[in-house]
């Protein structure tokens, strides 16, 4: 019996480990960001897997329109295709983060392929607008032990979600829509995709219009939009205020 018992808990942490690996708001390989406390009125924009023509400068477009920064995730392989349209989303003041030179599951590949894969990333975006980035989202979420490590030694700063559009298959917008509304709870990092891992030229046209619709709804209802630097920010004055009380 007693033998039974230990196998179950030891099945039990091994699928509660591979939950992990994957889990947008895991925290046992390492502390990442993925959001503030509920209920805070402030959401995050975030958008992986691009720069991808034309769907990202239609974005562009979209965001100008409701004077709204986003966060973006660029691939490196195709930010040296497309550096204009990189060096677009910094010169309109959005934030460019690190997905990796070539989106490989990182659960899968060695320290020494995942921190080339960030170095190139890195290199590219420099390149590409000059600076570089302090952001960094594992392809597919996924990460194991020493993925975070290998990322914050090259001074970059691991971000996740804790709400999706799943807009990764290009359903309609108003689905979109449907999906991140009813994760929504104020404090929230969205995650949507202006490209795909895949191939350039992906069809986001579904999820710029839904870009459209959340933005005018959630600030009807009062909420503000801000870039993922601003919202840790808000999380790092709230740390320090609370330990001063």
């Amino acid at each position: 019996m007693f033998g039974t018992l230990l196998g179950v808990a030891g099945a039990s942490a091994v699928v509660s480990a591979g939950y992990q690996t994957m889990a947008p708001t895991g925290q046992w390989y390492g502390r990442t960001f993925a959001g503030l406390a509920r209920g805070t009125k402030k959401l995050a924009l975030t958008y992986d897997d691009g720069p991808n023509d034309p769907h990202t400068l239609r974005l562009l477009e979209v965001l100008a329109q409701h004077n709204v920064r986003a966060t973006f995730f660029p691939i490196g392989r195709y930010v040296r295709q497309r550096p204009d349209i990189v060096r677009e989303l910094a010169r309109a003041g959005h934030a460019v983060g690190n997905h990796t030179f070539s989106h490989p599951n990182l659960i899968f590949v060695s320290a020494q392929r995942t921190r080339k894969e960030l170095a190139e990333c890195q290199q590219a975006l420099l390149e590409a607008t000059g600076k570089p980035s302090r952001l960094f989202r594992p392809p597919f979420g996924g990460r194991r032990p020493g993925t975070v490590q290998v990322a914050r030694a090259l001074g970059l700063e691991p971000v996740m979600w804790n709400v999706t559009g799943h807009d990764w298959s290009a359903p309609p917008a108003d689905i979109i829509v449907a999906k991140v509304s009813g994760q929504i709870r104020g404090g929230d990092v969205i995650l949507l995709h202006d490209g795909s891992h895949a191939r350039m030229g992906a069809d986001r046209s579904q999820t710029v219009i839904a870009t459209d619709q959340i933005i005018a709804k959630y600030k009807a209802e009062g909420y503000e939009f801000v870039t993922i630097p601003e919202m840790m920010e808000k999380e790092a004055v709230s740390s320090e205020f609370s330990a001063l009380r």
